[in-house]
């Protein structure tokens, strides 16, 4: 059983920062993509980053592009979310996910973690 846990949520102003961090279980970790995604209340769960096994590819939504970084320390079985010049509109809870395809849906993703609440105020 794979377990990942969130961490690094909170209350931010709007432009300031936060880094999530996602720790997964076992050895299940170096030899999978890794995502994050978000829910809004009201909304679906959307992509928000993407990082491959290795780390040297990642992918953003348009929405968090430039502000936004995803990396991974696969010896740590870490993968991190870097989030600066926060917004109101970032605020959701984020989840991190695990894929064995390099994907944006949320379907290709099969373990996912309990979520960490970010909110940013205006």
């Amino acid at each position: 059983q794979v377990q990942l846990v969130e961490s690094g949520g909170g209350l931010v102003q709007t432009g300031g920062s936060l880094r999530l961090s996602c720790t997964a279980s076992g050895r299940t970790f170096s030899g999978f993509a890794m995502g994050w995604f978000r829910m809004a209340p009201g909304k679906e769960r959307e992509f928000v980053a993407g990082i491959n096994w290795s780390g040297t590819s990642t992918r953003y939504a348009d929405s968090v592009k430039g502000r936004f970084t995803i990396s991974r320390d696969n010896a740590k079985n870490t993968v991190y979310l870097q989030m600066n010049s926060l917004k109101p509109e970032d605020t959701a809870v984020y989840y991190c996910a695990r894929s064995a395809a390099w994907s944006i849906s949320p379907y290709d993703y099969d373990y996912w973690g309990q979520g960490t609440q970010v909110t940013v105020s205006s």
